[in-house]
């Protein structure tokens, strides 16, 4: 049966992810910068942008597709569905029965599909470069991710992700050293999928190195605008995933309004500290080849794989 705090926790989590998601990335962009010791660019700066590129004018390619111009919202409209799912406030949400982790992946991969097929519409170089090395990146970063949230799924019994959180959170305190594993497999895969150093730069436009950029040159104005935000939104998303499997601690219970209260400081503490040692990551690493990336992503693939192995042999 539905519940009240359920609905109000389902809307309130997806509010926040898209109000929050360019927040989070001006927040990462911040901490970046004062790491590498240059001026930082404004918190609400990523507003300030969507807020421009909402005011330009739409400008189209003549060959473009309708796909095109509908692929920034579809994709929008994904990870906007995909944030609903991930348990962020509270563990008992009207979506509970019908989306699960499995699903959560099928959002994000339908997101990556839309992207590169409106990178190819029009039929440049760039956009058919970037979209064969989104999917590629794409191919590869999958497995490793369905490997780390069926590592949660073991010790849970179910692949729904709040009963991950209700039962990682709210249960008996148990170390389980096959989430060491998995939290570095899924640390790994977060910044591929993301385009963040060291897979790809989120601010270069270097045709040898750039991914995600390359697919989206093409598009100006509100569509633009949308798919920046949807970018945002899916560092949110992951952020979240990270937060359900590794530091569940703060997600209120089912039917706990004090705690859907207390949830909200806790979310946004423990996003301020990701996208603090985002940074400190990115600062850190430098901007592998592209040729290197399948070698990132299968040694992920391999401690998630190795993440399963140590919970079926040591922790059962």
């Amino acid at each position: 049966m539905i519940s009240l705090s359920g609905v109000v926790a389902q809307f309130t989590e997806l509010v926040l992810a898209v109000l929050l998601a360019p927040l989070l990335t001006g927040w990462v962009n911040q901490c970046r910068a004062w790491l590498q010791n240059k001026s930082a660019p404004p918190l609400l700066q990523p507003y300030r942008m969507l807020a421009k590129l909402f005011q330009k004018e739409v400008v189209l390619a003549h060959n473009a597709s309708p796909l095109f111009r509908a692929a920034p919202y579809l994709i929008f409209g994904c990870l906007c569905t995909a944030a609903a799912i991930v348990p962020t406030l509270g563990t008992d949400l009207p979506l509970n029965a019908a989306a699960d982790a499995i699903a959560l992946v099928g959002l994000l991969a339908l997101a990556r599909l839309f992207t590169a097929l409106a990178g190819m519409d029009v039929g440049t170089a760039f956009g058919s470069l970037g979209a064969r090395r989104e999917m590629l990146v794409g191919f590869l970063a999958e497995p490793a991710l369905l490997m780390v949230l069926f590592t949660a799924s073991l010790i849970s019994n179910s692949t729904s992700l709040a009963t991950i959180a209700e039962t990682l959170a709210h249960k008996e305190f148990v170390i389980h050293p096959s989430l060491a594993f998995a939290g570095i497999a899924f640390t790994m895969v977060s910044l591929a999928e993301n385009a963040r150093i060291p897979v790809d730069n989120p601010a270069t436009h270097l045709e040898l190195t750039m991914i995600h950029e390359a697919m989206v040159l093409e598009y100006s104005g509100r569509h633009l605008a949308m798919i920046e935000w949807a970018v945002s939104l899916k560092l949110f998303v992951y952020s979240c995933i990270g937060l359900v499997l590794f530091l569940p601690f703060g997600i209120a219970g089912g039917g706990d309004w004090l705690g859907l209260v207390l949830a909200l400081p806790a979310l946004l503490a423990k996003l301020a500290a990701g996208g603090a040692l985002l940074a400190l990551i990115e600062m850190l690493s430098a901007k592998m080849r592209i040729f290197r990336a399948p070698e990132f992503l299968g040694t992920a693939f391999l401690l998630a794989v190795l993440a399963v192995l140590v919970h079926v042999l040591l922790e059962r």
